[in-house]
This record gives structure tokens, C-alpha cells and sequence, in this order.
């Protein structure tokens, strides 16, 4: 999207100079306007207002019939926008998210510093998270709120804008994630009216956070990139005396390396490892430093994973990139409340590999659909640990969901595999083929690393994870 983009400004501006070299005794007016995009902050006010005839977009596994417009309910108004979350196991759609996206030029929200709304439910509920900025181009200024409780009574809500100077080209100007993890899978409905931009004027200062707040550090090598931090966030003080923490994305910061010649990062956050060598990461918003840091040391050249040799026709593949993969919902689910592992994924030269730091157990999830293994013989893993740690007990766990084919559901079984320490070598990769013996696999949706035995495990690269037979 960036190259075409800049294949029509290059048009443009070739355009422009032959305009401008064939109208030469033709000068600009002092009183010329130039086009800008509405700065219109209102979004749904009994109806939706300026996106368009196509501006809904629902994610993916979400129910597509899950928004319209209520014109029985309304915040001192006739409707609202309506949101029925459906049940978990609803063969539509087992939870209720989209995207509302203006369908054309994009909106300069300089002058408003957050998004309001009023909202209430039909039961008190918590909503995944509520925000805007994702356009499914480059998502480069999201930001959202997580876990929202919405009560039965019509409540106000404030998301800040991080940093608004950044907005001047907005399109996406609302998004949602509904489930019923805190109903017990049982749907229920909410909605939202008066939906708008504004300037309250009485938001207090902002207090960035990047890499958790913490001074941390991490290993990586020469020729990875991508985005080292998914953790930034930006905290307000609200009116109330409240408050409100924003997940904010990396392109709301300003970036800065203290050793550019070692690893480059960008103004959306994306770094590059060019050489061996020590950088401090860093990171404003809005003229304000960010709390924490991120101490980057590039340790040379990458020695990557035997290439797999089994052909692709026995293969059920959930993460390499030497065969296609199955859809998964994710590689790290984030577990709380007791889970520490965070992700540090990165690619080099187009191989991709998962990096679990501080780690205590995570899991990779591929249950939309689950995978029919009946026929696999073995799961597969590569491992590379860095530096073995002072105690190494670890533990695989792959879980059929059963007939049911629901985490969770009653009829769920499990195979546990255990690699010990004489199992491991560090410093290499470790290549594993451990038997499967589960009776039912047909409905296989999730495998689980975890420490065992107080283990101490905390870094370390997986790659090639999938099951064959022989």
C-alpha cells in the first residue's frame, strides 16, 4: 500500500510541474484554498454520519449481522447503534467485532483530543475493547480501551486520543471485540449512541509507557526487523479524578536509538539489526518521555533451523515457513491472570520465528477450525535456547477439544510430553519428534508449553511446530 501510494504521488507531482511549467506567467492567488478532509467529529447521532454506503467491516470468525441500527432505543434520542453478541458456540459467529471505516477521504481530528459515547447493556457486561484508528490498510494510529464494563443504565465513556497532532487523515473511526468469556458463553446485547470526536479540554496530562514501564532488554541478530514493542501505552487523567489507560500504537511515538549504526528504528516503531553491537531504545509522545526502555544488544549472524524434510502432503503445519499453515488464532494468548510470557517474534530474511521471553507457559491456539490429526503420527518442534538456564524442566501439552469442539467443553483430552535437561543442548537448535498417542485427535486446537518443577526457563526461539506422519 506504501508503494502504490507513493506511485501516486509521484503522478501527482509530475502533474503538477508540467502544470506549472505551461502556466508559468499564471501565479497562485494569496486567496487560494486548498482542499482539506472534514473535521467533522460526530459519528452516530441517530444515524450513522459522513462514512459512506460502505463502512462496516467485521473481523474475521465474528458474526456479520451482529450491528444495526436501533431506532427503539436511544440515549435522549429515538435509536442507537445496536450490537447483539451471540452465543459462543453460534455457527455465524462466535463473538461480535468489526471495524466502521469512512468510505472515502479520511478525517483530520487534530482539533479534538478524545472519543465519546454513551452506551449501556442488557445485562452488566465487559466488552474486549472498544477504539478506533484500525482502517485494515496499516492500522498505523490505533488505539483502543481494554475490558469496558457497560452497566444497564446509559453511561459516558472517554477513550483519549494519544496524541491528536497525528490524526490529519483518519479513516478509521471506530472499532469493537465483544465476546462472552464473562457470561459464560451466553450472548447479550449492548448499545452505543452519540458516538463523536470531541474537545473536552479537561484531560490531564499524558503519561506514556513503553515496554511495560520497565527498563528492559532483549538478544537478537543481525538482519531481523519488526516491532519491538506491542505494549505502549498512554495513561490520563480524566475530569472525574479516573484513570483511563490507552493502548496506543507504536506510531504515536517518537522513536529514538542510541546507537543508530547498530539498530535503526523508525517513526512507527519498526527497528532494523544491521550490525553487532549495543542500543538503547526510546521512545516521546508528544514532546513527553515515555517511561521505560528497551537495552537492544545484536549478537551477529543468525543460525537458522534444520529445513524440514517431510513432504507437505503429511504434513499439518502450525507455524513454519516451509509448508502451509493452518489458520491460528494465535501464538500467544496472553493468559491472565497468571501467565508472564510475552513475544518477541521476529523474521530474518523472511523466515519467521516465534521468541518467548519471560517465560512462564503459552500457548499456540488453532480452533477456528480445530485439526483433524487421526492420521498424524508425531508432533514436531524446533527449539533454541540461548543460555541454558540454572533449572530446565519442560513440559508439551496437546489438547483435543473433543466432539464438541470447545476448549473447555467436557469431553476435552490431552497428551502431555516432557523434555527434560539431557534432552537439550544450548546455543543450537534442538529438533524434537514426540509421538502421539492420543486416542481421539480429530479435534486438536491448541498446544501448551509450559515450566514445570519451578523450572527457569525464560528465553527461547521455536520454529517448524506441525504434525506428520511418516
Amino acid at each position: 500500500m506504501k508503494y502504490k501510494k507513493f506511485i501516486y504521488l509521484k503522478t501527482a507531482l509530475f502533474i503538477a510541474l508540467i502544470t506549472i511549467n505551461t502556466s508559468c506567467e499564471r501565479d497562485l492567488s494569496e486567496d487560494a484554498v486548498f482542499a482539506t478532509n472534514s473535521n467533522t467529529g460526530e459519528i452516530f447521532t441517530d444515524s450513522p454520519i459522513g462514512l459512506g454506503t460502505d463502512f462496516y467491516f467485521p473481523f474475521l470468525g465474528s458474526k456479520l449481522t451482529a450491528w444495526t441500527v436501533d431506532d427503539n432505543e436511544g440515549y435522549e434520542s429515538q435509536s442507537s447503534m445496536r450490537f447483539d453478541v451471540p452465543n459462543a458456540n453460534d455457527p455465524e459467529g462466535n463473538y461480535a467485532g468489526a471495524i466502521f471505516r469512512v468510505d472515502g477521504n479520511g478525517r483530520d481530528l487534530t482539533g479534538y483530543d478524545a472519543l465519546t459515547f454513551w452506551a449501556k447493556a442488557s445485562q452488566g457486561v465487559v466488552i474486549g475493547e472498544i477504539g478506533f484508528g484500525q482502517d485494515f490498510f496499516d492500522n498505523k494510529y490505533q488505539a483502543n480501551v481494554a475490558n469496558v464494563s457497560f452497566s444497564t443504565n446509559w453511561v459516558k465513556y472517554i477513550i483519549p486520543i494519544p496524541d491528536p497532532s497525528k490524526l490529519i487523515d483518519e479513516r478509521g473511526l471506530f472499532w469493537y471485540s465483544a465476546g462472552t468469556q464473562n457470561t459464560g458463553g451466553l450472548g447479550y446485547v449492548f448499545w452505543i449512541d452519540d458516538l463523536k470526536f470531541e474537545k473536552l479540554g479537561t484531560l490531564g496530562s499524558p503519561r506514556p509507557s513503553v515496554f511495560n514501564g520497565e527498563e528492559s532488554s532483549y538478544q537478537t541478530f543481525i538482519g531481523t526487523d519488526g516491532i519491538l514493542d506491542s505494549s505502549s501505552t498512554v495513561t490520563f487523567n480524566l475530569v472525574n479524578g479516573l484513570n483511563q489507560t490507552v493502548i496506543a500504537a507504536p506510531s504515536y511515538f517518537n522513536w529514538m536509538s542510541s546507537e543508530t549504526s547498530s539498530v535503526y528504528i523508525d517513526e512507527t516503531g519498526f527497528y532494523n539489526a544491521i550490525a553487532t553491537g549495543e542500543a538503547v531504545i526510546t521512545a516521546t509522545l508528544a514532546g513527553v518521555e515515555a517511561q521505560g526502555s528497551l537495552t537492544t544488544t545484536v549478537l551477529g549472524e543468525f543460525d537458522f533451523a534444520p529445513y524440514p524434510t517431510q513432504d507437505a502432503g503429511n504434513v499439518i503445519s502450525i507455524f513454519s515457513d516451509a509448508y502451509s499453515n493452518v489458520p491460528v488464532d494465535f501464538y500467544n494468548g496472553y493468559w491472565e491472570p497468571f501467565q508472564t510470557t510475552l513475544s518477541a517474534d521476529f523474521a530474518i530474511n523472511g523466515d519467521n520465528i516465534l521468541n518467548y521471553t519471560n517465560f512462564n507457559f503459552v500457548g499456540n491456539q488453532f480452533a477456528n477450525p480445530t485439526i483433524d490429526a487421526s492420521d498424524m503420527s508425531y508432533l514436531h518442534v524446533d527449539m533454541f535456547i540461548p543460555e541454558f538456564p540454572s533449572f530446565f524442566d519442560f513440559l508439551i501439552t496437546v489438547v483435543d477439544f473433543g466432539a464438541d469442539g470447545v476448549d473447555g467443553g467436557g469431553d476435552d483430552t490431552r497428551q502431555q510430553m516432557f523434555v527434560t535437561a539431557s534432552d537439550v543442548e544450548a546455543g543450537v537448535w534442538n529438533s524434537f519428534e514426540l509421538p502421539l498417542t492420543l486416542t481421539n485427535r480429530s479435534n486438536i486446537g491448541l498446544i501448551i508449553y509450559e515450566n514445570i518443577n519451578f523450572a527457569t526457563l525464560r528465553n527461547f526461539y521455536l520454529d517448524n511446530i506441525y504434525f506428520y506422519k511418516e
